[in-house]
């Protein structure tokens, strides 16, 4: 019992208690920097959702864009923010953190050397994801390779081209990503017919087949504008080519597309205008006869051999 009142006596009570009230002040500021930090990841939700619906983006796919930044965000702000809280602890105790500091200093610098191109790819990913430079269901095309997107995670994205190969990109290597299909998509024609016909004609043709499509019960309500027709484009080796230019919803320009070209193909046979083909004139050279009159001959040998 002596024992224990001598050794009691020799705490300095004083001390503790400070040390304790410098830590419960610690903490309550800590509490209310989390609350703070909670506010502002609302606030930043809530505009990142109204950002969303202004663009017209699909709910579901605005929800799970939006909770994964928020998600990655929270989680980061809370580890940086716990971290300090606690190194500022054991100091106030009475725990050097300057030997813990350099040896998370070491440490840092050893795992940054050897997982660089994975925080390369997760702020990148990062980036993609909270710009909204594209989306699941889009079609892309990235370094080149162009296919429909199946999934945007923080390292990679998994693109499944036409044939059914899937593509994988690591985000930090992405240098060029062209995205087919955000906000509308068009179907850009040129077709080309023969010299010898109306160019004038032909355009109205094909505004005429434009219209008459806008109007189809099935893929009228794909069609964003009238069709645009620039006229002559260019003129070739054997044809003229007249552009133009059909705005869709997403996706949908190939389809709109595909049905276009069918009728203005009836229609121009309708109106008998020619799409010509490539010509070619075979020379023997002079030595040679012509080839009508090397056939003419050779149908006269057979006929006497008869």
């Amino acid at each position: 019992m002596d024992f224990l009142q001598e050794y009691l006596g020799v705490i300095e009570w004083k001390l503790i208690t400070k040390t304790g009230l410098r830590v419960v002040f610690i903490l309550l500021i800590a509490w209310f920097s989390r609350s703070l930090l909670t506010r502002l990841l609302r606030t930043l939700k809530n505009r990142l959702y109204d950002r969303s619906q202004a663009a017209h983006e699909s709910q579901t796919e605005s929800s799970k864009r939006v909770e994964t930044l928020i998600l990655l965000v929270r989680q980061g702000a809370m580890l940086v923010l716990w971290l300090i809280v606690a190194l500022v602890i054991l100091k106030e105790v009475g725990v050097e953190i300057g030997p813990i500091l350099a040896s998370a200093g070491i440490v840092g610098l050893a795992v940054g050397f050897g997982g660089q191109n994975l925080v390369r790819d997760v702020i990148s990913g990062f980036f993609i994801i909270l710009e909204n430079q594209i989306r699941v269901g889009d079609v892309a095309i990235i370094n080149g390779t162009g296919g429909l997107v199946e999934e945007i995670n923080f390292r990679t994205i998994l693109l499944r081209d036409l044939g059914g190969v899937v593509h994988i990109f690591p985000n930090g290597a992405i240098t060029t990503l062209s995205n087919l299909t955000k906000e509308w998509s068009a179907y850009v024609f040129e077709i080309g017919v023969a010299y010898k016909e109306n160019t004038d004609e032909v355009v109205s043709i094909l505004q005429e087949v434009g219209r008459t499509l806008k109007q189809d019960a099935v893929l009228g309500p794909m069609i964003l504008e009238e069709p645009e027709v620039f006229g002559v484009d260019k003129l070739g080796n054997s044809a003229v080519v007249i552009k133009g230019r059909i705005k869709t919803v997403p996706i949908q320009q190939w389809a709109v597309g595909r049905e276009f070209l069918r009728r203005v193909k009836l229609a121009f046979d309708a109106k008998r205008i020619e799409i010509p083909f490539p010509h070619q004139t075979l020379y023997f050279g002079e030595a040679s006869k012509p080839i009508a009159v090397k056939l003419l001959e050779m149908k006269q040998e057979l006929e006497k051999k008869g």
